[in-house]
């Protein structure tokens, strides 16, 4: 056990500055032994710190390592389980309690009196032992040989006390002097002690020649006390002949001082006047420019201008504490206040005047443009206008009722005048689109036909069958003749002769052109009044709104702002952008139901019209949020756009709604779908369209739903059909659809071209595999029986010894089948399946070729049987591959 402590100290304590003072060696109670070391340490270092530590054996190896350890503070109870008999168990209550098994009774009970010692010498609290013999727990501990480890060291450690530096050097010091007397101890003490009574007679002596010195200091307070008499009586009469020369003086500074304020006094007197003067006097040509100035010339405006700005800074002039209670201040303000309100009367009634005549001026040039499609220029009425700039500002800043007044005349009479406008433009625009004269009738150089014309005043919803579309354009598009193409670069005298499907693409281009040069006509115009309103308006910052109410600043979708306010800062604060798009709102409102009626009208003309529509609303949008998202014209392009969008997902779904309700005669063949050729158009005309288009995703969910439709009602006709096989109509309209997929290389339908190709490769096997059948119907069942016993275990080439299939037996059967009439079977079953396919997928060939394949697959299957199980017979069919190949080759011909 020593050898065990002294590891333990030196691999585990002390790196730790710890000292191990008792080990005991347990393991758990009621567990599988697995012994290990509970040890109680202190530490090196103070204040002492007292642990219960418990230290295992490493699986790895020799060493010992630490597991757990407990503060000596948290132990409460130690119990010994029985204090007369011998027994090496014992608990320890920490936070639980830890239920121990000793090695040996006297490990325990050293470990425990080891714990009572500790817990007596460091620690306040008391720990309970229970069933602790009394002989373990005594209260001294003799010092010598019987003092414990827990005791002797620790005390002398106390005891011992070391010398600091100064009691190190004066005991050298005094060493030294005496060397001779260390020898001799006595004699070292004697020289002490004379040393000591010499002292204290020097003391003695010190203090009585002190005593005498003592007296002497006092004769001299004495006399230095009479003399400070002497000077306090000389001081008094000084000061008595000093307190008349200060009264006079007194009396000098007060006269002075009356004349410094005066002076002051006149200074600041002066100062004020001369503040008021500089700042307060309006000179006469500005008096005279706001009374009389000319409001109409360029001159007249500028000196108008100046004379506001300096009335302006006049009335706000920061006035000093006082000269609002001065006579001649309030009269000049109150003659400033006449003159801006005189001024501000007359400026907005000159402005009024501009407005008006604005409008007049601007109405009788409107007769130009009621022919092309184009929107009057209002530059120069705002070139003219922004000279009067400043004066708007100045007006809003001091007569903000005036101010608002004018805007309101402003928005009322430019809408009315923007209203009148918009309005011929947008007929304009419904007249070229449709192709009718106000009076309706046609434009003579677009002659068309009268189902065409009937598309533009109804809404098109397709026959049986048919896309909603320019009526039946779509289905035409794919059956009409080369004859009746003709290059849309010829003649418009010559469009008489043009196709209905070449008059659909003439009129989407043209409705495309025509929408474009709408929004290119109304952009302009609103960004240029946008443009004018914040300059004229000065509405670039964020500045207030007059004293106006909550509901009344709701109303601005009529702007209310008609009531006049005194003048000064306005009280409710709104974002001037809001001010602008308010006002764009009501000079422009005109704008959005007239862009709403012409999109209406596009749609109705055409539904794919929606298409134009949806890709240039998007781009112009787009443009219009990248300058100002929250601008009128990028919020009613969006409102407007959003109806456009809802028109286009009407037209999808149109078109899905047509095809679930397609319905084909019973009495003829089907062919290629109409739904199928047409979303062929629709494909490539969406394709040439949204072409680097923003909304690429509308097109492609779109997309995505119609080919799905597309499926779903190719198979739905293809389980209905009674005249043509399912397998046909399969094969043909999903071969139609895979070759419009590659042609278009439409990247989102990548999966659905696939899937058409599956479609069209699956059903054409089927139909080969359906159609061919069995055409040596005999010398199929023959061999079909040779399989069977075959799988019944009979061997090959025992099969030729059965009586219903010896090789005489299959003489007969192949003598059935002679060249001439595998020949006639063929070309029966090549009528058969013209008769099935359509002219326009031109699928007859390769059907017959894979029919061929097939038909020669059977052959071999045939010779490979015969090889087999009848070696060596020398039968053989009567006809060759070749044969074959020769027979089909003539029959492809001759048809």
């Amino acid at each position: 056990m020593t050898a065990i402590k002294h590891a333990l100290q030196r691999d585990i304590f002390t790196p730790n500055d710890e000292r191990l003072l008792s080990i005991v060696n347990v393991c758990k109670a009621g567990k599988k032994k697995r012994n290990c070391f509970l040890c109680a340490t202190v530490t090196t270092e103070r204040p002492v710190q007292v642990n219960v530590v418990k230290v295992k054996k490493s699986d790895k190896g020799d060493f010992y390592k630490r597991q757990t350890a407990w503060a000596l503070r948290d132990l409460a109870v130690v119990d010994a389980k029985d204090a007369v008999k011998e027994n090496p168990e014992f608990d320890l209550h920490f936070d639980k309690v830890y239920k121990w098994v000793a090695s040996s009774t006297a490990e325990k009970h050293a470990f425990i009196s080891c714990i009572w010692k500790l817990n007596q010498r460091y620690l306040r609290k008391k720990i309970d032992f229970i069933n602790v013999s009394s002989q373990l727990l005594e209260e001294s501990v003799p010092s010598g040989e019987n003092q414990s480890v827990a005791g002797g060291d620790e005390e002398a450690v106390d005891e011992y006390q070391e010398l600091n530096a100064r009691e190190e050097q004066d005991i050298e010091i005094m060493m030294e002097g005496c060397e001779y007397a260390i020898s001799n101890a006595e004699a070292f003490a004697e020289k002490l002690s004379r040393e000591l009574q010499v002292l204290d007679g020097a003391n003695i002596q010190s203090i009585m020649a002190s005593e005498k010195q003592v007296n002497i200091l006092m004769k001299l307070l004495d006399e230095a006390l009479k003399e400070v008499d002497q000077i306090e009586l000389k001081l008094s009469s000084y000061e008595e002949m000093l307190q008349s020369v200060k009264e006079q003086m007194d009396q000098i500074s007060e006269s002075n001082h009356l004349i410094h304020l005066s002076n002051t006094n006149n200074v600041k007197l002066l100062s004020e006047i001369e503040f008021l003067v500089n700042h307060m006097d309006l000179a006469k040509g500005h008096i005279k420019a706001l009374q009389e100035g000319d409001l109409t010339s360029s001159r007249g405006i500028e000196a108008c201008t100046n004379a506001a700005d300096a009335l302006l800074q006049c009335m706000n002039v920061a006035l000093r504490p006082g000269h609002d209670m001065l006579h001649a201040v309030k009269q000049q303000q109150q003659r400033f206040s006449d003159l801006r309100e005189q001024f501000a009367r007359r400026l907005a009634s000159h402005l009024n005047s501009v407005f008006v005549q604005q409008g007049h001026d601007q109405s009788s040039t409107l007769a130009q443009h009621s022919v092309e499609l184009t929107l009057p220029n209002h530059h120069p009425f705002h070139r003219d206008l922004l000279r009067y700039a400043k004066l708007m500002e100045w007006l809003k800043n001091t007569e903000y009722g005036k101010y608002e007044g004018l805007t309101k005349n402003y928005m009322d009479y430019l809408s009315r005048l923007y209203e009148r406008e918009i309005k011929d433009f947008f007929e304009v625009a419904k007249i070229k689109m449709t192709g009718t004269t106000r009076e309706g009738k046609k434009f003579a150089t677009l002659p068309r036909k009268e189902s065409a014309v009937k598309q533009e005043t109804e809404s098109l919803h397709g026959s049986s069958g048919k896309l909603t579309g320019s009526t039946s354009s779509l289905n035409k598009l794919s059956v009409q003749s080369s004859g009746n193409r003709r290059s849309q670069s010829s003649s418009l005298l010559d469009m008489g002769n043009m196709s209905a499907s070449d008059l659909d693409v003439a009129d989407r281009t043209k409705f495309d052109k025509i929408f474009e040069q709408v929004l290119s006509e109304l952009e302009p115009l609103c960004l240029a009044e946008q443009d004018f309103i914040s300059k004229f308006f000065k509405l670039q910052q964020h500045q207030s709104m007059s004293g106006t109410t909550t509901n009344e600043a709701e109303e601005m979708d009529g702007v209310s702002l008609s009531r006049s306010y005194p003048s000064g800062v306005p009280q409710t604060v709104t974002s001037e952008k809001d001010m602008i798009r308010q006002m764009m709102t009501k000079i422009f409102r005109c704008i959005e139901p007239e862009l709403n009626n012409l999109i209406a009208l596009g749609d109705k003309i055409d539904s794919f019209n929606s298409l134009y529509m949806l890709v240039k609303m998007s781009h112009h949008v787009w443009t219009a949020q990248n300058v100002d998202p929250a601008s009128f014209l990028s919020t009613t392009l969006g409102n407007v756009l959003v109806t456009v969008k809802r028109n286009f997902d009407k037209c999808i779904s149109n078109q899905m709604k047509q095809m679930d309700e397609v319905k084909i005669s019973k009495k003829s063949k089907v062919g290629i779908l109409p739904f199928v050729a047409e979303f062929e158009e629709f494909a490539a005309l969406a394709e040439s369209i949204f072409k680097n288009a923003e909304r690429r995703g509308d097109l492609d969910k779109a997309y995505i739903k119609l080919i799905r439709a597309v499926f779903v009602s190719v198979e739905k006709v293809a389980n209905e059909s009674q005249k043509t096989p399912r397998d046909v109509v399969m094969m043909e309209n999903f071969h139609h659809i895979f070759a419009t997929l590659s042609r278009l290389k439409i990247s989102c339908l990548e999966a659905e071209k696939k899937e058409a190709k599956q479609k069209y490769t699956d059903h054409l096997q089927s139909y080969v595999i359906y159609s061919l059948g069995q055409p040596l119907e005999k010398l199929n069942h023959f061999f079909e029986g040779v399989e069977a016993r075959v799988a019944q275990g009979i061997r090959e080439e025992e099969v030729s010894y059965q009586l219903a299939f010896n090789k005489q037996e299959l003489r007969k059967v192949i003598k059935e089948y002679p060249g001439k009439e595998v020949k006639k079977g063929l070309d029966n079953l090549y009528k058969k399946v013209d008769k099935h396919l359509c002219e326009e997928e031109n699928l007859l060939q390769v059907v017959w070729h894979s029919m061929q394949d097939e038909f020669i697959r059977q052959y071999k299957h045939f010779e490979g049987l015969i090889a087999r199980c009848y070696p060596g017979s020398g039968i053989t069919m009567e006809f060759t591959i070749q044969d074959i190949l020769d027979y089909c080759s003539s029959i492809a011909q001759s048809h």
